[in-house]
């Protein structure tokens, strides 16, 4: 398995990204990483003096594309930025999966660009995990890559989830619902009663109506489709819950699962690619677990998997 990663890319970068790097090679024996970024602040960090070198290759990619860039502007203005270079190792093959937590959206753009999207998919998407009171995990999407949706992209992103539940985290006949106000099929705005006509005619998901904001968290679902402008409130809500909550001093099991680190990063759905988005505020764990996410994806063979549903 060959792992890209953005050592450029983040709050803290390079040293949480080789940090959390190290720790995923402990956990990712059989693996090989490359490392996009600029070769002599890389090689020449203290974070990367014991890194394994047998194991990784540092690719020379000097710019870098920062939270101020405009993402599709940067794309072609910044041919040598980490992203861009990284990009183009995964469309040409060089590399399973390029995992990184630099700019959202010139990753998703980037992703779009270079790698293409699966023909047949209207507009890829991005995910979030929802831990749930009993123990499990339920996907919501889109969380933000799609601000304003129809219902026939509403009605793909059910696929994409139900896909990635099924291959990534090993979910049989995955229960997929639609979020809405109400679960009367009547419910709704325009846009959730066409979704819903649409889903509940499909017999490609296992399809179980429409669940409340209420349901989120309880497990009913494994899946939950909404626009991406819900999708985003619902997940700042849920950070900011849990940043309330460590605020307060409260520790609790559950409640310590919202720790954006524990899930690292979330793929992009949709793309003849691998690629893995993480959260800008990664630390060393966040990027372990980011590339241990990277691995499980490009195993799965889930873009491959998702060509094949779309054809």
């Amino acid at each position: 398995m060959r792992i890209g990663l953005d050592v450029s890319g983040g709050d803290f970068a390079p040293k949480v990204n080789l940090e959390g790097l190290k720790l995923a090679m402990q956990e990712l024996p059989a693996a090989s990483f490359f490392l996009f970024g600029d070769k002599e602040q890389v090689e020449s960090h203290a974070s990367f003096s014991d890194v394994d070198l047998s194991r990784v290759q540092v690719i020379h990619a000097p710019d870098q594309i920062t939270f101020r860039d405009n993402p599709t502007r940067a794309i072609l203005k910044k041919p040598k930025s980490s992203i861009s270079v990284g990009l183009n190792w995964l469309s040409t093959r060089k590399i399973d999966v390029f995992s990184g937590t630099g700019n959202t959206g010139a990753m998703l753009v980037g992703a779009i660009y270079k790698s293409t999207t699966i023909p047949g998919v209207i507009r890829p998407c991005i995910t979030s995990t929802l831990p749930t009171i009993t123990g499990d995990k339920t996907i919501l999407l889109d969380v933000g890559s799609n601000a304003d949706c129809k219902a026939d992209v509403l009605s793909q992103f059910a696929v994409l989830g139900s896909i990635y539940a099924q291959y990534v985290l090993g979910k049989k006949q995955p229960k997929v619902a639609l979020l809405n106000i109400g679960e009367e099929e009547s419910k709704g705005n325009l846009l959730s009663i066409a979704a819903h006509e649409l889903l509940k005619s499909t017999d490609v998901i296992n399809f179980i109506g429409n669940v409340e904001g209420r349901d989120l968290f309880t497990g009913v679902a494994d899946v939950i489709v909404c626009d991406g402008y819900t999708g985003n409130v619902v997940l700042k809500q849920a950070e900011g819950m849990y940043s309330l909550i460590k605020q307060r001093g409260i520790n609790d099991e559950y409640f310590d699962r919202f720790n954006y680190e524990n899930y690292g990063g979330t793929p992009i759905l949709g793309i003849r690619g691998n690629v893995i988005i993480g959260h800008g505020i990664s630390n060393e764990i966040a990027i372990k677990n980011m590339l241990l996410h990277s691995y499980e994806v490009a195993s799965s063979g889930l873009a491959k998997k998702i060509r094949k549903a779309f054809k």
